[in-house]
């Protein structure tokens, strides 16, 4: 008797796992048709995460009938590939990739599947497509996340009075590669000395720091995935040194002693990607539709940690708090 209960039991387990996963998969909507939509993405970060968020947020307002197959390439290269290959052995009707390894990986893989890709920095550079504006020619299309880079690095040296600025990036990725020169003509055309160190991968990114931050008055963080899915391990360093630390990423410096964050709103940029997705559904061509950039003052948010302020002996300008979106002080956050 106890033996057929655990049965039973066991029995049930299987059923309500399986059904779980297709609730994890699955957005309802009220369309005739159930499309399939694969989304691969480099790694779990907030921003990323936002991006996935925003997308299927916006989707299940449309009242489409979507499929998803979310897949974590868990920052592997090799994933990115494996992963597309699933995706086209699917059938999937529309697959997006989110960051620059996982929308190469598909764009190498499909054809004539639309492929659509999100935060990624400079998608021209990355080989995705040959021009912002978007071709008949290709079935490739997507939404940038490209910063201002050099009025954030203005914003760092304005603030700080820095003058030497630290960078790490990920050399294995486009996206930070891009990042890297961009804040590196910045710096040397504001007046500045450049110092960068390249990491293969989040686990190096500690010692990067940490072989950087005697020579550094600051150090700047670019949307370099892989670099900022460690930034707590760079807002230790900086917070123990005593320098100041800027963040692109605005949705990663959430309990960290960052004294500036200023960056997109990724939960947007998702919102962007799911009217991409929405439009290729309901019949347009991927290709035409081209790079989308978010300029809307809206889509960014500015940070300021004021405890740490405090801390380095750095006073926020009124002007610029009263730009911000959310002021940390005395251990809360408030949102303006």
């Amino acid at each position: 008797m106890k033996k057929t209960i655990a049965m039973l039991l066991a029995m049930l387990l299987v059923v309500s796992t399986i059904f779980a996963g297709g609730a994890a998969e699955s957005a309802a909507g009220t369309g005739e048709k159930a499309y399939r939509v694969g989304v691969s993405k480099l790694l779990a970060h907030p921003a990323l995460d936002q991006v996935e968020v925003g997308m299927q947020d916006y989707l299940a307002s449309t009242g489409l009938n979507i499929v998803y197959d979310f897949q974590n390439a868990q920052g592997d290269i090799a994933s990115c590939a494996s992963i597309a290959q699933k995706f086209k052995a699917d059938g999937d009707d529309v697959v997006l990739g989110i960051a620059t390894a996982t929308a190469q990986a598909l764009a190498n893989v499909f054809i004539d599947t639309p492929v659509v890709f999100s935060a990624v920095t400079d998608p021209v550079d990355a080989g995705l497509v040959d021009s912002y504006e978007g071709s008949a020619d290709t079935n490739v299309c997507g939404v940038s996340d490209m910063n201002p880079v050099e009025s954030q690095i203005k914003l760092l040296m304005d603030i700080t009075g820095a003058k030497k600025i630290g960078n790490i990036y990920a050399s294995g990725e486009a996206n930070g590669v891009t990042l890297m020169n961009q804040a590196k003509e910045a710096v040397e055309k504001l007046g500045g000395e450049f110092i960068e160190v390249a990491v293969a991968n989040s686990a190096e990114v500690k010692m990067a720091a940490q072989s950087i931050i005697d020579r550094v008055d600051a150090i700047y963080i670019a949307t370099d995935n892989t670099v900022i899915s460690a930034l707590a391990a760079v807002d230790d360093v900086c917070a123990k040194a005593g320098k100041p630390l800027f963040s692109s990423d605005p949705t990663a410096v959430d309990g960290l002693e960052c004294l500036i964050a200023w960056g997109f709103n990724y939960y947007s940029l998702g919102v962007q990607t799911g009217k991409v997705i929405e439009q290729i559904l309901k019949g347009s061509e991927a290709g035409p539709i081209g790079t989308i950039f978010l300029e809307d003052p809206a889509d960014f948010e500015l940070w300021f940690n004021l405890d740490t302020a405090k801390k380095l002996g750095i006073t926020i300008p009124e002007e610029n708090l009263a730009a911000a979106a959310v002021v940390i002080e005395n251990g809360e956050k408030i949102e303006k």
